[in-house]
């Protein structure tokens, strides 16, 4: 009995240690946005604020990258899909809906990717999903559709909405793969190496998409304006870089590691509201009572989902003998 009280304290530690690195990310990755608004206004174009974001993250984490190589042949497929996935695809999809659609309408389309993972879980790693936690996920998309006040653009461009899709399937395979492996013990790859890779990919793939040779460069050298107040533009490319990717994907691996899948895409969904409050904040886009309300929903969404999915430590082994712990076993690619 003392072991297996013992057992569920640090179960409990190390789910309150992932619940914490999965706000941080959501924090981190909803400041984004508030600091490439005023690089954008100032005359950058969106993608290349992007690729800027990405491959200034990619060179930060490039020693990491040369201590870790051995992953490079133990793990390519994985390297290769977080790239492609979880850093490129989010970004270039959700831009390109956003040519086509309002803000909103593709903020709400690629948070449903908390749902999409559930899918996951339960229909193709066929794990069991508590109905608490698809209410959770229920509640969490509703208080989002407040959030970005989705009424106030709705649009049907057939291309805008499969694109957004598109961004919400990419955010699914971050959550997945970010959680390959995680039961392999010391065969385990290291998280921190898995970004690194993941960042190179992207920035390798989003320099053939975003086109940076025909960047307005001068625009970095002076200043850009945040509500009025005068902000050195290399000030806030540094805090997107730094905080909003490195930070951001940092924390938001590693709790998935520590949590699950489906317990961090809600969590993720935080980040909205996070961006909206920031933006009120800092930019003076201020909050109507529905987003307030939707805002409050979301972390009721979210609060319910975490307390009702079984953590990764979780007694209960859902997944044994199922096909992604052999993968992970022999060391096979995501």
């Amino acid at each position: 009995m003392p072991v297996r009280t013992t057992d569920s304290s640090t179960s409990g530690r190390g789910r309150g240690v992932g619940l914490s690195l999965a706000l941080v990310s959501a924090v981190a990755f909803g400041g984004s946005g508030v600091a490439a608004k005023p690089l954008i206004e100032a005359g950058l174009d969106p993608l290349h604020v992007v690729w800027l974001r990405v491959a200034g993250a990619a060179l930060v984490m490039l020693p990491l990258a040369v201590r870790h190589r051995a992953l490079l042949r133990r793990r390519p497929g994985l390297l290769a899909g977080f790239g492609l996935l979880a850093v490129a695809g989010v970004q270039a999809c959700y831009f390109a809906a956003l040519s086509r659609i309002p803000v909103g309408v593709a903020l709400l389309v690629e948070y449903l990717a908390p749902a999409l993972v559930l899918g996951w879980v339960r229909f193709v790693q066929r794990r069991p999903v508590t109905r608490a936690a698809a209410v959770g996920v229920v509640l969490a998309v509703g208080g989002l559709a407040c959030v970005v006040e989705v009424w106030s653009g709705l649009g049907f461009d057939a291309l805008g909405l499969l694109l957004a899709l598109g961004a919400a399937c990419c955010q699914v395979g971050y959550f997945v793969l970010s959680d390959q492996g995680s039961d392999a013990g010391e065969e385990s790859p290291d998280p921190l190496g898995v970004i690194a890779y993941g960042l190179l990919v992207g920035a390798a793939v989003l320099t053939v998409v975003a086109r940076p040779w025909s960047m307005d460069w001068s625009v970095l050298t002076g200043t850009a304006h945040m509500d009025g107040t005068p902000v050195a533009a290399i000030a806030l490319l540094a805090w997107i870089v730094l905080v909003a990717t490195v930070v951001a994907y940092v924390t938001g691996v590693i709790s998935v590691r520590r949590l699950s899948p489906q317990v961090a895409g809600v969590v993720a969904c935080l980040e909205a509201v996070i961006a909206t409050v920031l933006a009120w904040v800092l930019l003076g886009e201020h909050l109507s009572a529905p987003q307030i309300a939707g805002g409050v929903i979301v972390l009721v969404g979210a609060f319910i989902a975490q307390s009702s999915t079984p953590a990764k430590g979780a007694e209960d082994p859902v997944a044994r003998g199922g096909p992604e712990r052999e993968l992970s076993r022999r060391g096979s690619s995501a």
